[in-house]
């Protein structure tokens, strides 16, 4: 059986998630001692701005996700990351215009079976994955595990405009039910490509541990679904851009290690 693109890249990224946790952790303190290899989880946050064809699209977006990174003892970093997108800003609605009303409404409204005017509400959704690779150039820290990181990533990137209705149901506007909304999301995917530049700072203390990063994203998407509206599926690749701040706390993984005791 064929794997959806989506499925195959999400399998690919949970068992090189897995692999990462599992590396081996360098037995320093802490990072006050030495330059020390170990696994770092990171949820982060960003804000994102649309560039290329998206721009046509959406507005600015959200995008909350986990990056889980294993810093090398020579300060090279690999890694996993996955973000999901959303946002309100959705500039492409015009896909509805035949099934709404036409009046003094600026958008118009669905007619139920009921005779009752049913509203629209458009939003953004999305995600993305990338298995990244890149480095630590310390400065500027407390030690030698803080400084400039640049990273750069290859990846999945998916997004489409969700339709939700307001006051009404499935069961009585028919012409946008469940099924019928999959004809006017403009569903889009395809490869992409990350890179990032900031500053990643781990403490002596091990506590107070983050990342701050300047964040572009370059996909090459194609719709997937067969647009109603159009009577036609495009075949065109989309150029999508993504840019903006992304901010994570890490929590690392440090091994302790044990006291040595002495008897006599």
């Amino acid at each position: 059986m064929k794997m959806k693109p989506s499925l195959l890249v999400l399998n690919c990224l949970l068992g090189l998630s897995a692999l990462l946790i599992t590396l081996p952790i360098v037995g320093q303190t802490g990072p006050k001692d030495s330059v020390i290899g170990a696994p770092l989880i990171s949820p982060s946050f960003a804000l994102q701005q649309p560039g290329g064809d998206l721009v046509n699209r959406f507005g600015m977006n959200g995008a909350v996700g986990l990056q889980l990174m294993y810093k090398t003892k020579h300060n090279w970093i690999i890694g996993v990351s996955g973000d999901y997108l959303f946002g309100n800003q959705v500039k492409e609605t015009h896909m509805l215009d035949s099934i709404v009303t036409h009046d003094n409404s600026a958008n118009g409204f669905l007619i139920s079976n009921n005779g009752k005017l049913v509203d629209r509400f458009f939003s953004e959704r999305g995600f993305s994955t990338f298995i990244k690779i890149g480095k630590l150039f310390p400065c500027f820290g407390p030690n030698e595990n803080s400084g400039i990181m640049v990273l750069g990533g290859v990846g999945f990137l998916e997004h489409q405009i969700h339709i939700q209705l307001v006051d009404g149901t499935d069961q009585i506007t028919p012409q946008l039910n469940a099924q019928m909304r999959l004809g006017y999301d403009r569903l889009s995917n395809g490869l992409a490509f990350n890179e990032a530049i900031g500053y990643l700072f781990l403490a002596n203390n091990r506590i107070f541990n983050f990342y701050a990063v300047l964040d572009f994203t370059e996909g090459f998407t194609q719709d997937r679904r067969y647009d109603y509206d159009l009577n036609s599926q495009s075949n065109k690749v989309n150029k999508d851009v993504l840019y903006g701040f992304r901010f994570g706390w890490i929590l690392p993984i440090y091994k302790r290690i044990a006291k040595e005791f002495y008897t006599y």
